[in-house]
């Protein structure tokens, strides 16, 4: 069984058991946290697709809170002495999906 969420402003596929890591959710290590909307659940041969979405949820467990690896951002314009070098690392949370319930 599977299902399609949307967090973060993106859309991820999961299934029971899997380990994802999604833009940064509120809460600690160990926390129970609930994704929704959900978009789509499938499986066994059936599907069932919400419009715009279906009752039910997605439990997970947050495995952990981190950052990405760093993103050099550099600019530069020729001839003018400009230069600038910022980095960048964008937080994620690590969760492990429980159960899908629609």
């Amino acid at each position: 069984m599977y299902a399609i969420v949307a967090t973060g402003g993106k859309q991820y596929k999961v299934e029971p058991g899997q380990v994802l890591r999604l833009e940064k959710l509120q809460g600690q290590a160990g926390d129970q946290v609930e994704l929704q909307p959900v978009l789509m659940v499938g499986g066994d041969g059936e599907a069932k697709v919400g419009r715009p979405h279906l009752e039910g949820k997605v439990t997970a467990t947050i495995l952990e809170q981190g950052k990405r690896r760093k993103v050099t951002v550099f600019k530069k314009k020729r001839r003018k002495g400009y230069r600038v070098k910022r980095g960048h690392r964008q937080p994620y949370t690590a969760i492990r999906v429980e159960a899908i319930e629609a």
